[in-house]
């Protein structure tokens, strides 16, 4: 798993830190939380230059989140959530695009759903905010979230 913490810079870089640094999740001033596919990343970017620590933690059910996350001040930490039907179809388009079968297990509904159900016990115990990325573009999302932290 990787964890990536992003800060935009004057040399116009983004930093990136490993597992090994999960220090990083503490020092972001926002941390989001989501499975794959929920626009984690690009939303990173965007808030990164918006000279924002960013921290992105992806979730998945056979990887326990790091201890640190748990650490975090919920009120800088965000749950990505989108539904499982538009999930499903990000997917299969991502792995058509791959030039994959589009009937891998990251795609079935299922696995989904399980995806789905382990986001939503770790961003419980955290007890952070959920928005649903569903029909949003990636600035409405970044927008919401710097509303909030106003």
């Amino acid at each position: 798993m990787m964890i990536t913490l992003k800060k935009w810079k004057p040399s116009n870089l983004l930093l990136n830190m490993t597992m090994d640094g999960t220090r990083g999740i503490l020092m972001a001033d926002i941390v989001l939380v989501g499975i794959s596919r929920t626009s984690k990343t690009p939303l990173s970017q965007y808030l990164a230059h918006k000279r924002l620590k960013v921290a992105n933690v992806p979730l998945v059910p056979e990887v326990d989140p790091p201890e640190e996350l748990y650490k975090v001040d919920p009120a800088k930490c965000y749950g990505l959530v989108i539904s499982p039907e538009k999930l499903n179809s990000i997917r299969k388009e991502r792995l058509i695009a791959l030039g994959l079968s589009d009937d891998a297990n990251y795609a079935k509904i299922n696995r989904i759903h399980e995806e789905i159900a382990h986001f939503e016990k770790v961003v419980s115990r955290i007890g952070c905010e959920v928005i649903d990325v569903t029909n949003r573009a990636v600035e409405e999302t970044a927008n919401l979230i710097l509303s909030k932290r106003k």
